[in-house]
């Protein structure tokens, strides 16, 4: 690949980078908006206990589940128009929920809603190598951190908004920001409409997705991607009473903790990608996550109530593997055929794990009674994230990688 001399951002592509900017914004609002007022909702709509399990698993088995469907999505409308795709998924989710008059249209709308975060999730990553490949790490860092405001922001603003204006508004104001973010992307369909949107993804997209079990490289990355994800679940879900527990936080301190789980990833989201970029070994940088990850369940484990916000701190810190694969998702393929195969395969497997995360740490508690085992069994899953920062300490493409794997005379 030639060197290209950087261009300004807004060289042409401000309706692009827009477009990106708003898309980020809508990735987690479909997750983040439900659970703090699902008392509210409760009050109108019956739900079980195991309704409300199964809301909280949801997200991660939809994301899972998209991540395989968005290459053929890509491949058959475009990226442009799968993009827009997911927006109008999420905005009609939105608003299913906001008017479901019973559970099982209000977990309707969930399943569209995430449906839609799902496809957006794969896509963006192809989405900024198509329109910045020479400012591929900088947008991704950019991006990630809006996606942590799409968290944060509505789950601050979720209850209060409910408590004044009642839990359908509070829901439903969420499609307004998707269908806003529709904009830039009709804007620019609209004006490369002479431009034949399958040239979006290469027609090898789909016998890349099939193919990719035979390259290091994206094992790799998957397997980098899949133990984040399975220890960040599980951060969210059983952090706060681990704290409580072990540590003798109360429910305000445990919460306020993994608040701070949240707000320290965001530098690491910045620097990341910009580092992945300029370093020759990006093992060094998987191996500061792992190291992260590793001494924060160490210090919970050995030293719980001594420097807990330490512990908490470091925990948070490991986060930084998320923005590294994502930028490898792009830094190590060719094409963006390659690039949507990568990021679904990599994402489908990942969030999938992630679903089990949750489930596998509780179970864990449950047999032994307390957190030491739960907390060895995450500890074992972030060591195994030790063989993808050695196989990704040098740069290798996936296409090439796959181009070996084909037999001589085989198309």
């Amino acid at each position: 690949m030639s060197e290209r001399r950087p261009l300004p951002l807004w060289a042409g592509r401000v309706v692009a980078l827009l477009g990106i900017l708003l898309v980020a914004f809508t990735l987690r609002q479909a997750v983040a908006a439900v659970s703090p007022i699902l008392g509210d909702i409760r009050v109108d709509i019956p739900i079980s206990n195991i309704g409300v399990g199964l809301l909280g698993t949801l997200p991660p088995i939809l994301l899972a589940v998209s991540g395989f469907i968005a290459p053929r999505v890509a491949r058959g409308i475009g990226l442009d128009g799968g993009i827009v795709l997911a927006l109008l998924l999420m905005t009609i989710g939105h608003l299913v929920r906001a008017f479901a008059p019973g559970f099982a249209v209000l977990l309707g709308g969930s399943v569209v809603a995430l449906a839609g975060t799902g496809i957006g999730n794969v896509l963006l990553p192809p989405i900024v190598r198509r329109y910045f490949p020479d400012r591929v790490a900088l947008l991704t860092a950019v991006y990630v951190c809006v996606v942590g405001l799409s968290t944060a922001l509505p789950a601050a603003l979720a209850a209060p908004v409910a408590e004044r204006i009642g839990w359908r508004f509070s829901l439903g104001i969420w499609a307004v920001t998707s269908a806003v973010a529709l904009v830039p992307w009709l804007v620019i369909i609209v004006r490369e409409r002479r431009r034949r949107i399958s040239d979006d993804v290469e027609s090898s997209a789909p016998a890349h997705v099939k193919r990719l079990w035979r390259s290091r490289v994206a094992l790799s990355i998957t397997v980098a991607f899949s133990t984040s994800t399975i220890c960040t679940y599980a951060a969210f879900a059983w952090l706060p009473e681990i704290l409580i527990d072990i540590a003798g936080s109360t429910p305000t301190e445990a919460g306020v903790l993994l608040a701070v789980t949240g707000l320290i990833s965001v530098p690491g989201a910045l620097v990341a990608p910009l580092l992945v970029a300029r370093l020759r070994n990006v093992g060094w940088l998987i191996a500061a996550g792992i190291a992260s990850f590793v001494l924060g369940y160490l210090g919970l484990l050995l030293a719980p109530a001594t420097l807990t916000l330490l512990w908490v701190l470091l925990i948070g810190s490991g986060s930084i593997l998320f923005p590294i694969n994502l930028v490898l998702i792009n830094d190590r393929t060719r094409t963006q055929g390659g690039t949507v195969a990568l990021s679904g395969f990599a994402q489908g497997v990942a969030y999938g794990l992630g679903a089990l995360g949750p489930l596998l740490v509780g179970l864990l508690h449950d047999v032994s009674g307390g957190w030491t085992l739960p907390l060895l069994f995450l500890l074992a899953v972030i060591l195994v994230t030790v063989i993808p920062a050695i196989t990704l300490a040098k740069p290798a493409f996936v296409e090439d990688e796959l181009a070996r794997a084909v037999p001589a005379g085989v198309a």
